[in-house]
C-alpha cells in the first residue's frame, strides 16, 4: 500500500510541474533571432505617438501676389508645433470687416489670427475683440521702435499695444525733379521744408515743362482727406493750424479749381499725364508712371511731408477668444519679422519691420528704397485718429474740414467740431 501511495505522489507532483510550464507567458521566451520572423511588439501604452501640429487659422484678405502664401509655407516649414491655415477673405474692406466683425460678436474662435485695415484696429481693441500682447513682445526681446511708428501708433489703443504691422502704406509727396532746383529738391527730400515752403515752390513753378497746376492732393469728401488732414495737422497736434495751411493751399492758384473733388484717381492722372509739378499721394503712383504715364520715372523723385505721412496699409492681431493664442502669437511675430522679407520680395510690398529696409534683397525688389525721400518718409510716418467708432470719429472730421475749405463754415466752427470727433 504504501508503494502505491509513493507512486500516485510522484505522478502527482509531475502532473503539477508540466502545468506550471505550460502557463508561463510568451513574454518570457527567448526572443526570436531569425531576422524573417516579425518583431514584438511594445505594450500600447509605451509607444511612441506622433504629437498632431495645432492649427492655427489665419484670416487674410486675397493676394494677387505670391507673398502672403509664401509668408504662410515658409511658417510651417519652419517648426513642428504649429500649421498655419490661410483663411483667403474678400478684397472689399468693407465686407471683411462685416465679416470679422459678426464672427467676433458671436464670441467665435473661427479665426486666431486677424489681417486688419489700420482703421479698424481701435474699434476691434475697445470692444474687447483682439488681445494686447505687450506681455509677449516684452518676453520675446521685441520693442515698438523696431517696426513702423505709425503702423504701431494706429495698433495701439489705451496704452496698450494690440498689433503689428502686416504691410504698411503712406503718403507721399511727388514731385518733378527736373522743374524744381536742386536746392528746393535737397530740401524737400530731407523733410526740412513747411507746407507754406511748399506752397510757394508749387506757386513757382506751376506752368513749367509742360504743367498747368502746380500741385494737387485728396480734398474731396472722403476718407482721402482725412489722410491729408492727418499730414497737415501733423498728427492732430494742431488742428486749427493745419485745417488754415490745407485751406491756404486749396485757395492758391496752384491748386486746380475743383481740388475739392480730387481723389487718388484725379491725383495721379493729372501727375502721371505731366499735368502737376507736386502731388500728394501714395507709392502705387509710381508704378503707374511707368505703365501709363507720358512722364517718366527719371523725372520724378519722392519726398516725406511736413508733418508726418500718414500710414496706411494692414496689421496683424489675435482673437481674444483664440483657443491657441500661443501658436497664434508666434506665427504673427514671424510674419511681422523675418517674413516681412518674404512679403516684400515676393509680393513688393513695403515692410514694417525697420531692419528690412535696408535688406540688400528687399531693396532690390522695391526700387522706392533706394531713394532717400522714401526712407525719410517711412522713418515719420503718423496715424489717423485711433478710436473706437473709426466710421463716425472719420465722417466728422471729414464733414467739418470739407465745410470750412469750401467756405460753408467758419474756422472755429470746424476746429470745435473735429475735436469733439478726437475726443469721442
Amino acid at each position: 500500500m504504501k508503494k502505491i501511495l509513493g507512486i500516485l505522489l510522484a505522478l502527482t507532483m509531475v502532473l503539477a510541474l508540466l502545468a506550471g510550464c505550460a502557463s508561463t507567458p510568451a513574454a518570457t521566451e527567448p526572443a526570436a533571432t531569425d531576422a524573417t520572423k516579425p518583431a514584438q511588439e511594445a505594450p500600447a501604452e509605451t509607444q511612441a505617438v506622433p504629437a498632431e501640429r495645432v492649427m492655427i487659422k489665419f484670416a487674410a484678405q486675397a493676394d494677387s501676389t505670391p507673398a502672403t502664401q509664401a509668408v504662410v509655407d515658409a511658417y510651417n516649414a519652419s517648426q513642428d508645433m504649429y500649421t498655419v491655415e490661410w483663411i483667403d477673405m474678400t478684397n472689399d474692406s468693407g465686407a471683411m470687416r462685416e465679416q470679422i466683425l459678426t464672427s467676433m460678436q458671436a464670441g467665435s474662435s473661427d479665426y486666431d489670427v486677424l489681417s486688419m485695415d489700420v482703421v479698424w484696429a481701435g474699434e476691434f481693441a475697445a470692444a474687447g475683440y483682439i488681445e494686447p500682447i505687450d506681455q509677449m513682445m516684452q518676453a520675446d526681446g521685441l520693442k515698438i521702435s523696431q517696426f513702423n511708428a505709425g503702423s504701431m501708433t494706429a495698433g495701439n489703443y489705451n496704452a496698450k499695444q494690440y498689433t503689428l504691422p502686416f504691410f504698411p502704406d503712406l503718403g507721399l509727396l511727388y514731385f518733378r525733379k527736373d522743374i524744381v532746383s536742386a536746392e528746393d529738391a535737397a530740401k524737400l527730400v530731407s523733410g526740412d521744408y513747411t507746407y507754406a515752403d511748399l506752397q510757394t515752390m508749387a506757386e513757382t513753378y506751376m506752368g513749367q515743362g509742360g504743367t498747368t497746376d502746380g500741385i494737387v492732393f485728396q480734398a474731396k469728401l472722403y476718407e482721402g482727406l482725412v489722410c491729408n488732414l492727418t499730414e497737415y495737422t501733423a498728427g492732430w497736434t494742431d488742428v486749427e493750424g493745419g485745417l488754415v495751411a490745407l485751406k491756404s493751399m486749396v485757395d492758391s492758384p496752384a491748386s486746380p479749381v475743383d481740388i475739392l473733388n480730387y481723389s487718388e484717381g484725379e491725383t495721379h492722372n493729372s501727375f502721371i499725364k505731366g499735368a502737376s509739378v507736386f502731388a500728394r499721394n501714395w507709392p502705387y503712383q509710381w508704378g503707374m508712371i511707368a505703365s501709363e504715364g507720358t512722364i517718366s520715372q527719371d523725372v520724378v523723385d519722392v519726398a516725406p511731408l511736413p508733418g508726418g505721412s500718414t500710414v496706411g496699409g494692414w496689421l496683424l492681431g489675435i482673437n481674444k477668444n483664440s483657443a491657441n493664442k500661443d501658436g497664434a502669437w508666434d506665427f504673427m511675430k514671424f510674419v511681422a519679422t523675418q517674413g516681412q522679407k518674404i512679403m516684400s520680395v515676393q509680393g513688393g510690398y513695403l515692410p514694417g519691420y525697420n531692419e528690412m529696409l535696408s535688406d540688400a534683397d528687399v531693396v532690390a525688389a522695391n526700387a522706392m528704397l533706394s531713394m532717400p525721400g522714401f526712407q525719410n518718409a517711412l522713418a515719420t510716418t503718423i496715424s489717423r485718429p485711433v478710436s473706437a467708432h473709426y466710421s463716425e470719429t472719420s465722417d466728422a472730421i471729414m464733414n467739418a474740414a470739407h465745410a470750412y475749405l469750401s467756405g460753408e463754415m467758419e474756422l472755429s466752427a470746424a476746429v470745435e467740431a473735429i475735436n469733439t470727433a478726437l475726443a469721442n
